[in-house]
């Protein structure tokens, strides 16, 4: 089965399927830091402050899933629109001290902590610090497939949540959470075939589990063997 997706926005990760009743899981899993750990950025209020973050999570999260739909012939357009089950937001929140510090600088170092952009990049970090940017468009995305079966498409982003303290010089610290989200994507699965790497908290998984029917081959996480 072989299948073409579009992408869902500029910097999306597209999932392609190769070979009859194949399927990707286009999801992982969360990472946390339990210590801080201090990243020095520019800051337009304050030169040379620093943050600190902590209770750093970064996961993929299911963001819509379309009904199961049967194809009965190669070469068929999918039909059946995805619900969006998730809103991912990008926001700065304070907790403690002046609401002078910057939204978008704080945004910009969680994007360096994280390793989802360099200290001087202004390409992926600018998109993660818009607190104006708009969810992933989940209308209809083209996409075909030559071959049949019992398919799912779902979407999903890489969201990343921490806490933060800032300082800059005689002055009190701040204390907030950042969230945004880094990276975009759609997949495609069949219902009748297990998914590679199938892990729990992997949106492919999730999108089994919602719309297969109850049992199928798709929603079974993978038994790891104990050592």
């Amino acid at each position: 089965m072989k299948i073409k997706e579009t992408l869902l926005s500029a910097c999306a990760v597209v999932v392609v399927l190769a070979g009859a009743g194949a399927c990707s899981s286009g999801g992982g899993g969360a990472t946390a830091e339990a210590g801080p750990t201090a990243v020095k950025v520019a800051d337009a209020v304050c030169e040379g402050g620093v943050y600190s973050w902590f209770n750093v999570d970064k996961r993929e999260v299911l963001t819509g899933v379309s009904e199961k739909e049967k194809v009965d012939r190669k070469g068929a357009g999918l039909t059946h629109a995805l619900t969006r089950l998730h809103t991912p937001r990008t926001a700065v929140t304070f907790e403690k001290g002046s609401r002078a510090v910057d939204a978008k600088a704080a945004l910009r170092a969680l994007a360096v902590h994280v390793g989802v952009a360099e200290a001087d990049d202004d390409g992926v970090s600018t998109a993660f610090a818009d607190v104006h940017r708009p969810a992933q468009n989940l209308d209809d995305a083209g996409t075909t497939i030559d071959g049949v079966g019992t398919v799912v498409r779902y979407a999903w982003v890489e969201q990343v949540t921490a806490d933060f303290r800032y300082a800059c010089g005689d002055g009190k610290p701040v204390t907030g959470r950042a969230t945004g989200w880094a990276v975009d994507g759609s997949g495609l699965l069949e219902c009748s075939t297990p998914i590679e790497d199938a892990k729990e908290g992997k949106p492919a998984l999730a999108a089994a589990r919602l719309s297969c029917d109850p049992g199928a081959p798709a929603a079974k996480a993978e038994v790891r063997a104990k050592a």
